[in-house]
């Protein structure tokens, strides 16, 4: 029997900001139940390795759909000219 590809986790990006400018860009990562957990863990390492992101919250909800809130700080670049 032919093996299937793996999907990959289902991306979703917001920010949330403070008046003053700074706050926190938040990746959500939903992964089905039918993805094997070693590889969703590894695409969140690669995350936080590699996009400076850090995981905030995880959640398994009924039915084996895991959902997995990352976070990194806004950078705001200043004009200096």
């Amino acid at each position: 029997m032919p093996q299937q590809p793996a999907t990959q986790p289902v991306e979703s990006r917001y920010t949330q900001e403070n008046e003053n400018g700074t706050g926190w860009e938040y990746m959500v990562l939903t992964c089905q139940p039918r993805q094997s957990l070693a590889e969703v863990r590894r695409q969140v390492i690669d995350h936080a390795e590699y996009g400076r992101w850090e995981l905030r919250r995880s959640a398994l909800y009924t039915g084996g759909v895991r959902k997995y809130w990352l976070r990194r700080r806004l950078m705001r670049v200043r004009r200096t000219i």
